[in-house]
């Protein structure tokens, strides 16, 4: 029986039995004591005064000693005037959260008159170096929100979208090409994303190298940056990637792969899944076509040397690249393709991206842009 209930019976009991009077159990008011006050449930006797022909004080006193008599789970009481403050044993709190955990539903609202689909992308690794302490708090925060949200009745889609093309895996397949000596994980006995992210630091250690002769030389650090040999061999390979070039595509299938199984390992570990990954692969198509669409409708503009960018300064912003002069993408670009994809597949009435506060001024931008394509 609920205790509440369980008291009000006792209390029926004691008037009839202490003041020879029969009060039903729903006339009876057991109320949650106010936290000022030392108690767990409140009984405010002026009510039975005129039965009991007795002060206040000592109306609560005689009820609360037989309530106390009867109920075991009350452990004490104490009167203030005319309420009479009853106070629970530790013992019921502990019964009462066991029976609770016990039961499977415990915490989880089953049905809601207004569930909502909501997609929660957490984790989006790159796929040139193992997940890092970020990508974990993410994984694990993610996933964790997922699951609270599902608890209160909202249907949740858990999505990664991951970061599998671009200059940082180029980095790490031509530094396979260099200096990997037909190497893989299995040969030397790594862990796949361990295996292509020593692969990636290889190349950053060679490359800051020539940035630095070429930094003696007399060039800037930027003009180093950008025309130090190995960077431009990566951007090339970058170019022969996205024009389809066969060993191009096959060097970064067979990387990607290596890493995704080091990515399932530490997944597993960590008790995290997905319900849907995306590929970065799959949508920075979609979004070059949405901003070459939007290009040609005046919304983004074209510089001299063949670049796409968008116009913020109306939003407080500044102007932000959307395609390379050589026509590739970036991250942006890569974005509002994914954003795209996710509506088409996916009726959303919400959308949290679990990141980095470092990240905010890239979602600030990206919210712009899809409000700008419609």
């Amino acid at each position: 029986m609920n205790i509440e209930l369980k008291i009000q019976s006792v209390v029926a009991e004691a008037l009839k039995e202490l003041y020879d009077t029969d009060i039903p159990n729903s006339e009876i008011t057991v109320q949650n004591t106010r936290k000022d006050f030392e108690g767990d449930y409140t009984l405010v006797v002026f009510p039975f005064l005129k039965y009991s022909k007795k002060s206040p004080t000592e109306t609560a006193g005689e009820i609360g000693n037989f309530v106390k008599s009867r109920i075991r789970e009350i452990e004490s009481f104490n009167i203030l005037k005319g309420f009479l403050n009853l106070s629970l044993c530790d013992n019921y709190w502990v019964n009462l959260l066991l029976r609770a955990v016990k039961d499977k539903n415990y915490g989880i609202i089953t049905k809601r008159d207004d569930p909502k689909l909501v997609m929660v992308e957490y984790s989006s690794p790159n796929t040139n170096k193992p997940l890092h302490l970020g990508h974990i708090r993410n994984n694990l925060l993610g996933y964790s929100l997922s699951e609270i949200l599902k608890a209160n009745g909202h249907n949740v889609v858990k999505t990664n979208i991951v970061n599998d093309r671009g200059i940082h895996i180029c980095k790490s397949m031509l530094a396979w090409q260099k200096w990997g000596k037909g190497t893989t994980p299995g040969s030397t006995g790594k862990k796949g994303d361990h295996f292509v992210g020593d692969l990636y630091v290889e190349f950053d250690k060679r490359y800051k190298e020539e940035i630095e002769k070429l930094t003696d030389k007399g060039f800037s650090k930027k003009e180093a940056e950008e025309n130090a040999p190995l960077i431009l061999e990566a951007r090339e390979l970058l170019r022969k990637w996205e024009a389809g070039d066969e060993e191009a595509v096959k060097l970064w299938k067979t990387m990607n792969e290596w890493v995704y199984k080091g990515f399932d390992v530490t997944y597993k570990k960590l008790g995290v899944d997905f319900d849907k990954i995306y590929y970065e692969s799959d949508t920075y198509i979609a979004g070059r076509d949405e901003v070459l669409s939007a290009l040609g409708k005046g919304i983004f503009y074209r510089k001299e040397d063949g670049s796409v960018w968008a116009d913020l300064t109306d939003n407080g912003l500044d102007h932000k690249l959307l395609l390379r002069s050589d026509g590739t993408s970036v991250y942006m670009t890569q974005d509002i393709g994914t954003a795209k994809m996710r509506f088409i597949d996916y009726d959303i009435d919400q959308m949290i991206y679990v990141v980095g506060n470092e990240q905010n001024y890239h979602f600030e931008v990206l919210a712009i842009l899809l409000d700008k394509l419609g």
